[in-house]
């Protein structure tokens, strides 16, 4: 297609190189979204500014915090998403995760089963999040523009991760390409069954996390450093996110290691909810990032000057 969005995932390719400080944040529902206000905030209490970082990748959840982030509203955004524990109802209009149609579980249920990011594969659920009879995609962009209380772009170093529901290709949108932030927020946002895939130029995108990575890593790889947060290191072989291969998650850390970029990786300590979007584990979610906060930033610090 005629634009610049596709970007092929690679190590090799080094989209990193030259930069300094880098900031990468994954996707996990509006438990991690909570998570990581938390844990942000708190660091940027302690002194810790991450929004000053070169490049900020977000996926998901984590294009949400990106924004954020860059946009240095993390205290506002923290007394937001405080209110949603108390509004749950809100949460059911950004994340609806009941009384889904049949064509809606189809979806997400070839998104949740699939074992690998193959073409064909990202293409199938694809086709079916396009079918898929979810509330409008306008519908999505405006809560997501009310969540996030800005619509400008808020800096240069911001990318956001989608995925092109017809061709497969992994998406990153910046600043330069025209998209209003709340729909490149949305179109990485946007579970195959849950949300409307989201028009992106001529195109239109679902959640970053289809393309078989949940944080994207490899838009950092040949950076000086880079902090990643993510929901899991892959470790545990239960892990899984959707399309990504057994092993995978693990590997994308190592492959940036090996690119030469010193990474501090950051994951939830503790027990992860197994409904990442019920608004009642928000305030745990919040006091648990704040506490590791506490105890990860002397290190991060250290690595961050």
């Amino acid at each position: 297609m005629a634009d610049r969005l596709a970007l092929p995932m690679s190590f090799d390719a080094q989209y990193g190189a030259g930069l300094d400080r880098t900031l990468v944040l994954g996707g996990g529902g509006v438990w991690f979204v909570a998570w990581q206000t938390g844990y942000l905030r708190t660091l940027m209490k302690l002194g810790l500014d991450l929004g000053g970082a070169q490049r900020v990748v977000g996926t998901s959840a984590g294009s949400v915090m990106a924004s954020v982030v860059t946009g240095r509203r993390l205290s506002t955004f923290h007394t937001a998403i405080s209110g949603l524990a108390r509004a749950p109802q809100i949460v059911a209009a950004l994340a609806p995760a009941s009384s889904l149609t049949p064509s809606q579980d189809r979806a997400l249920e070839m998104f949740r089963a699939a074992t690998n990011a193959k073409p064909e594969t990202v293409k199938e659920i694809g086709y079916a999040a396009l079918a898929a009879n979810t509330p409008s995609a306008t519908a999505l962009t405006r809560n997501i523009t009310v969540l996030l209380a800005m619509r400008r772009w808020p800096s240069a170093a911001l990318q956001i991760t989608c995925v092109d529901t017809y061709t497969g290709e992994r998406c990153v949108v910046d600043s330069d390409d025209g998209v209003p932030l709340a729909r490149a927020v949305a179109a990485s946002s946007a579970v195959p069954g849950l949300f409307p895939p989201q028009p992106v130029g001529d195109r239109r995108c679902m959640d970053g996390g289809v393309s078989g990575s949940g944080t994207h890593t490899d838009l950092v790889a040949g950076a000086r450093r880079a902090i990643v947060i993510s929901l899991t290191d892959g470790m545990n072989v239960e892990d899984t996110w959707g399309t990504v291969e057994p092993g995978g998650i693990a590997r994308q850390f190592e492959e940036l290691a090996a690119s030469g970029t010193q990474v501090a990786l950051r994951v939830p300590e503790g027990p992860i909810p197994e409904d990442l979007m019920n608004p009642r584990d928000i305030p745990d979610a919040l006091a648990r990032g704040t506490a590791q906060a506490i105890r990860d930033h002397p290190e991060l610090a250290r690595m961050w000057s």
